[in-house]
């Protein structure tokens, strides 16, 4: 758990537009002539279509929008954002002017505005919110001291090491396990340590940089600090060689290995007697569920030969880059300096309020998600959505009917998934219960560490008690949405369907099934079904219920999805990684099929009447890519396509779209046409 949140409509997400407040079954009217279309507007007609789609649909808008100086791309999902941070900012400044009781809502986030708000407090307050910890790690004598203050960490957010978690047993899913697995890294993943490509050479000595820094705002001297910052590189490297690769970490069985604490260290990890640091933790597991147990047996050999002071100054590092954007400024100007500026490629520092809304998100969400549901998110709304996703379901159980690669018992199967399948949208049915949670107004990063502590305490009491498929992971606010396998659901926060600067009756249906559909409801449910998610049941439990030939003839298919976005190079030197984004593109790509079926039955497709000089499905494949409108700054795209599942925008748009023959009869691409793909070489899985 990292601590320096990421607000859930966060430019350096990649984002997704959904349309609100339109109703399932009627036909929303034409954009009048008095407006100009959205998607027209949006173009750039210098590019040929069959070149490049995604230029050609989205060129004009983002030629016109540079992306600002605070910020690491720009895109249409930005403007919701922003439109979002307003809605946000306004309710808790209201909350912080007003009189309310000690231990209530109002009061929590009115407390939490205000002191986070105070730079020259956080100025004053310094270190102080780190100091026991700090003392902590400077009485650290052994390598068994070591591991006393790590383990002591973990509550606090700081994930030293490895991680410790509960959450629902891939293979049981009624039951909440405990899960051990990798970490302790502090670039965004492993090949950042590794990779060759000069840009990434670059970060790895940027990250050195900014190592000793951090370690000369501790009091070391420029010396000592830049040598201390080597060895910590050095062990961190070590430590990333012996963690997986991104795309490894996507196959759900090959990361499921059950064995008692006693087994784990006896077998792995002889130093950490796992039976006693879980007991600490409150938690007395007969098995836990181990990712990567050759990480382990690295680790206790990396603890063994690392000397102390190295591992101490590892975890001072740790500690303060948790925290460094929750102290005063000098800490929050170096947080930025490195993950702002060479990560994201960012020129200035988001405004305050923007990055206190993105912490407070981290800490209260769900107090802030409830106030907003009621001000932003009527029922009515709630209901249109929900009829939305069965209208895509309908598609779905069409596709699998008519596919000619899978046999009737494993359609049997997947029917009977789709069938199951949890709907959750705009908020939960059940708020959760924070009234536990310490916030006062002495200081921003003790306040960050009550709530990192109120976290980790509500995680870890839901061991030995009946899982909570009622709960969210996504607040309402989140402008997102996902599929979860262990409960078979997908979840559609209200945040997910703001447009800025639209009315509803703008929005004609191909707008609706292009932008909604396609890019986030059919994208989500396509999720259960993709390389990872079908290896989950009905029931959420990870098990084979494939025939052998139907997995084989599936693993085939994909491996052409693979095959395309490996070709792709979106930076010189670096690629998309198709294997780890094969879950990502089989859902777009399956998302586009459902709902262009669905818009399909619709009375504008039927009608055929064009708008704007586009025919019905035009239009579909132009909102489609309208949904995906964002670029990227160059360090940013680098971050990402080393460390995100997801292709950057443009490659989503194109590549799904080339496979499909509806696209290339509809904007008459051609055969050698780099948007074209000759029938054989087309993905051909739903």
């Amino acid at each position: 758990m990292n601590l320096k949140a990421v607000f859930p409509f966060s430019p350096s997400r990649a984002v997704r537009l959904l349309v609100g407040c339109w109703c399932v079954g009627a036909t929303a009217p034409a954009q009048t002539a008095e407006r100009e279309d959205m998607l027209a507007a949006n173009q750039d007609r210098t590019v040929d279509p069959a070149k490049d789609f995604f230029t050609y649909a989205d060129g004009g808008w983002l030629a016109r929008h540079p992306i600002p100086a605070s910020e690491a791309g720009w895109g249409m999902g930005n403007l919701v954002g922003d439109e979002l941070y307003g809605k946000l900012r306004k309710i808790s400044e209201e909350a912080a002017k007003a009189d309310a009781p000690a231990g209530g809502d109002l009061r929590m986030m009115g407390d939490f505005w205000t002191t986070a708000m105070d730079e020259a407090k956080a100025d004053a307050v310094g270190l102080g919110p780190l100091g026991k910890e700090l003392v902590r790690i400077d009485a650290i004598q052994t390598t068994g001291d070591v591991l006393d203050v790590t383990f002591a960490l973990g509550p606090i957010g700081v994930e030293a090491f490895c991680g410790v978690s509960v959450a629902q047993d891939e293979k049981q899913s009624d039951l909440m396990s405990v899960h051990i697995g990798q970490g302790g890294l502090g670039l965004p993943e492993r090949d950042f340590y590794f990779n060759p490509e000069k840009g990434t050479a670059k970060i790895r000595r940027e990250y050195v940089a900014h190592l000793t820094r951090l370690l000369k705002l501790l009091g070391r001297s420029s010396k000592a600090a830049g040598k201390a910052a080597e060895t910590v590189m050095e062990f961190e490297t070590a430590l990333a060689k012996a963690s997986r690769k991104l795309e490894d970490l996507r196959d759900p069985e090959k990361n499921y290995h059950k064995m008692t604490p006693a087994n784990l260290t006896g077998s792995h990890t002889p130093l950490i007697d796992w039976n006693s640091r879980l007991a600490a933790m409150s938690l007395r597991p007969e098995v836990v569920i181990v990712g990567q147990p050759e990480f382990f047996t690295a680790l206790n050999r990396l603890l063994t030969k690392t000397p102390v002071p190295v591992l101490k100054d590892y975890l001072r590092l740790q500690l303060v880059s948790a925290y460094a954007g929750f102290l005063g400024k000098a800490w929050a100007d170096e947080d930025f300096a490195f993950n702002g500026k060479v990560l994201s490629g960012q020129k200035e520092q988001r405004p305050r309020w923007k990055r206190v809304l993105d912490s407070q998100e981290a800490a209260m969400g769900m107090v802030m998600g409830k106030i907003f549901v009621q001000e932003y998110f009527p029922e009515r709304v709630k209901q249109r959505y929900a009829n939305l996703v069965e209208v895509i379901r309908v598609s779905y159980r069409e596709r699998i009917d008519r596919l000619d690669w899978m046999s009737d018992a494993t359609k049997a199967k997947a029917r009977e998934k789709l069938d199951k399948l949890t709907v959750k949208v705009g908020y939960p049915d059940r708020w959760k219960d924070y009234s536990a949670l310490v916030v006062g107004r002495d200081s921003y990063g003790e306040n960050m560490m009550h709530a990192a502590r109120w976290k980790f305490a509500d995680m870890i009491g839901k061991f030995g008690k009946p899982v909570d498929r009622s709960e969210w992971e996504m607040t309402p606010q989140t402008y997102n949405a996902y599929y979860q396998p262990s409960n078979n659901e997908i979840v559609l926060p209200a945040a997910i369907f703001t447009v800025p600067g639209m009315r509803d009756e703008d929005l004609d249906d191909a707008v609706v099934f292009g932008y909604a559909a396609a890019s986030t409801i059919g994208h989500e449910i396509t999720h259960g079904f993709d390389d990872e998610g079908r290896m989950f049941d009905a029931q959420g439990n990870l098990k084979d219920w494939w025939t052998a030939e139907d997995a084989a003839r599936f693993q085939k298919r994909a491996a052409v999805m693979v095959k395309q976005f490996n070709a792709f190079q979106p930076l010189p030197g670096l690629r998309i990684n198709g294997e780890a984004s094969l879950g990502e593109n089989l859902a777009d790509y399956g998302g586009v099929l459902l709902a262009l079926d669905a818009f399909k039955k619709t009375e504008q497709f039927r009608n055929g009447k064009a708008i704007a000089g586009f025919t019905p499905i035009q239009r579909f494949f132009l909102s489609y890519a309208f949904a995906w409108t964002y670029q990227d700054r160059a360090e940013s795209l680098r971050t990402k396509l080393l460390s995100d599942v997801h292709a950057p925008p443009k490659w989503r748009v194109n590549a799904p779209l080339s496979n499909i023959p509806e696209f290339q009869e509809a904007f008459s691409i051609k055969p050698g046409s780099p948007m074209w793909r000759a029938p054989e070489s087309r993905v051909k899985v739903w």
